[in-house]
């Protein structure tokens, strides 16, 4: 339970600190850590009995002679759980050492309990990350989903609830800021664990999966408890985003997916999270919202599913004209809002936020030039999916 790399680092400094040479075995009477380096590897046979009484003894010059590998000083037992793990030692007359003797014990079963918590955190987190990788990646023909919910079923979670699977992407924005004696960007694998518990304190159900997939994205496969509502996710996810925000030269987005009881769903809803972000991305321009949901991009991403020869066919063969325009972006843009406002002039304009009368001069404009009447909604929604796959632009998605 104690490791040696862990022992001879709390014996060397504790050594430093105290004066007098201090050494550290395991449950066994070897020992794994020291002062003296010269000692580690050898078996000091006091600390047998100290382990099994769980009480500390003392050792005058002529008590320590009798005994294998001892010198003068004090061992005490380091307790964990209510089990002696090994022995903490300080070589020196009893006399000099007693006082150090409790101090050192205690500092040494502290680290000890950090040293477990931190290991146990890392295995879990190491657990929940391979789950969701191999959720992300499922594929019925190479494993059943059973088998992924019997080994989720081991982890405390069950993938039979309802969840909804959600994308953090973290980045630094560019040009980052140069902060005062830093450096001007942010290593994501060094902030991962900070990261993590960021967005742990907000989806802190325990039946929640977050882990980090890759440096500067992180997944959650949330439970969605009774009642739970969009608006309220949607509100999760930008408390997420605004705490990565606060902190310094950080900016983050979140994608998400859609409901699902089942391994296969959940696949599905990971990649449509994913989906969600890489295509809001492509629009945050027009759409700065931080939080993207795949239920208002499922135009979007079929578009993506079609080949780039495709889209390029429909975009030459409904709006070659228009393109051609030196204020295409700005025409582009109106269509997009006139679809997306249900056909209505006042939404449209509030959505652009421009006058009315500009967009009325706008699609006058693009009539003219096409020839048909965005009015006529076969027209309009062909126009739609040629802006944006303008938008989009090459290749899919995925």
């Amino acid at each position: 339970m104690l490791s040696p790399s862990l022992a001879q680092e709390i014996a060397g400094d504790t050594s430093a600190v105290i004066g007098f040479n201090v050494l550290i075995t395991d449950a066994e009477g070897i020992v794994i850590g020291s002062g003296d380096s010269s000692r580690v590897g050898s078996f000091h046979e006091a600390s047998v009995d100290v382990v099994r009484t769980k009480e500390p003894a003392t050792h005058s010059a002529s008590q320590a002679q009798q005994l294998r590998g001892v010198r003068p000083g004090m061992t005490l037992p380091l307790i964990t759980n209510g089990q002696a793990v090994g022995t903490v030692g300080i070589t020196g007359t009893p006399a000099q050492v007693r006082r150090f003797g409790l101090l050192v014990k205690r500092q040494t079963e502290i680290l000890l309990r950090e040293s477990v918590m931190l290991r146990s955190r890392l295995l879990a987190e190491r657990a929940a990350e391979k789950l969701l990788t191999d959720i992300a990646s499922y594929d019925p023909q190479v494993v059943e989903g059973d088998f992924l919910v019997f080994r989720a079923a081991e982890l405390g979670f069950d993938l039979r609830l309802r969840r909804v699977a959600i994308a953090f992407e973290v980045s630094v924005p560019r040009p980052a800021p140069r902060r005062q004696g830093g450096t001007q960007t942010r290593d994501m694998a060094l902030v991962r664990s900070e990261l993590l518990r960021t967005v742990g304190e907000i989806f802190a159900d325990p039946q929640d999966i977050v882990a980090s997939t890759a440096p500067g994205w992180i997944g959650v496969l949330h439970r969605l408890p009774a009642g739970c509502s969009t608006p309220s996710l949607v509100a999760a996810c930008r408390r997420v985003t605004d705490l990565i925000a606060a902190q310094d030269g950080l900016v983050a987005r979140a994608g998400i997916g859609e409901p699902a009881t089942s391994v296969g769903g959940l696949h599905d809803s990971y990649q449509d999270a994913c989906d969600a972000l890489r295509l809001g991305a492509r629009f945050a321009d027009t759409d700065p919202d931080p939080v993207h949901l795949i239920t208002d991009l499922r135009v979007h991403q079929v578009v993506t599913a079609v080949s780039q020869a495709a889209r390029n066919r429909l975009l030459d063969l409904t709006a070659t004209e228009l393109r051609a325009q030196p204020d295409w972006p700005a025409l582009r843009d109106t269509v997009t809002a006139w679809c997306e406002s249900g056909f209505n002039l006042v939404r449209t304009a509030e959505a652009l936020h421009i006058h009315r009368n500009t967009v009325v001069y706008r699609m006058n404009k693009i009539e003219q030039i096409t020839g048909r009447p965005l009015r006529e909604y076969r027209t309009a929604m062909a126009l739609y999916l040629a802006c944006l796959a303008d938008r989009l632009g090459g290749g899919t998605v995925r």
